[in-house]
């Protein structure tokens, strides 16, 4: 076989392979676990369940059923950090996955992919957008169909709010906004309660934009939770997620890391100050029904153990 016929059959070979890798990789899910010394000496540990970006649609059982067998993990506090619908017709798919969750106490915040579903883009324009804000584009979706069955759940909405929650015999102070990505976000001020003991305050958004991270830092939070991202989806070895979709550094795309008041604007290797939050940003358990691929960067969610230092 002639040399320009053997490297053309092996760049379609590598090409199938790149696309039936990030297929596949895009279904092997994955549960994640970190442990956050967060709490003050003495206290028991929790076990936090960080849900994010399942983007659901009627049709995918496989998912819902993964997220169905993780209340097995029996954590004592859920967080859903948005993004749950990817089709008109996904709340009733969304609230069947979490109903063995919905028994625990949980919270929850909305992504843009809450309020408007997906189209058809070019990939191109994702990764060479870097940080604006999404267009209102796509179905508008039920989204207070969603919100009222989480409500109905018992769970906290968080959005554009504080609340506080005692969880294992430790109180936990909320605050959180609605979607930084889609400019829904408004920083709620400090109510009465605020001014209460608590053991842990906690920060919860769906985008991890600077300006909201830098919010929460600022009101005291000590442990902030988001999504978003996806990891930045598809990611080099050695190099990384190629984007975040927000204003948020590539090298904290997803896992744990540390955030103060303008930790953006600072070298990677800079210490953090020793109240720095814990910031956990979710890779997301789902991806655009139009986009359904994921390279290195396989879908999951986190079981988080926060315990005292």
């Amino acid at each position: 076989m002639p040399v320009p016929a053997r490297a053309a059959l092996g760049l379609v070979g590598l090409g199938a392979a790149f696309v039936a890798g990030t297929v596949v990789e895009s279904r092997a899910y994955l549960l994640r676990r970190y442990e956050l010394p967060v709490l003050a000496p003495g206290s028991r540990s929790l076990r936090v369940l960080h849900l994010s970006d399942l983007h659901l649609t009627p049709w995918q059982r496989r998912e819902r059923e993964w997220v169905r067998g993780l209340a097995a993990l029996e954590p004592d506090l859920v967080v859903d950090t948005g993004d749950n619908l990817a089709h008109v017709d996904a709340v009733p798919a969304v609230l069947d996955a979490l109903a063995p969750l919905l028994e625990r106490p949980g919270v929850f915040v909305l992504g843009s992919n809450d309020y408007y579903g997906p189209v058809p883009k070019n990939p191109a324009r994702y990764l060479l957008r870097h940080g604006g804000k999404k267009r209102l584009t796509g179905a508008r979706l039920p989204t207070q169909d969603l919100v009222d069955g989480l409500l109905d759940a018992g769970w906290l909405d968080l959005d554009n709010r504080r609340d506080r929650l005692d969880v294992g015999g430790l109180a936990l102070s909320f605050v959180g906004v609605d979607d930084p990505h889609l400019g829904y976000d408004r920083f709620p001020a400090p109510s009465e309660s605020a001014r209460d003991a608590v053991d842990l305050p906690v920060g919860v958004l769906h985008a991890p934009y600077t300006h909201a991270l830098d919010a929460m830092a600022a009101d005291g939070a000590r442990l902030v939770l988001a999504g978003h991202t996806h990891g930045g989806q598809l990611r080099l070895p050695g190099f990384g997620a190629l984007v975040t979709n927000c204003d948020l550094d590539r090298r904290r795309a997803r896992g744990v890391s540390r955030w103060w008041t303008g930790a953006g604007r600072v070298a990677a290797d800079h210490l953090p100050p020793d109240d720095a939050a814990w910031l956990h940003v979710s890779a997301g358990l789902g991806t655009s029904p139009y986009t359904p691929f994921r390279f290195c960067c396989r879908p999951e969610a986190s079981l988080l153990t926060l315990t005292a230092p």
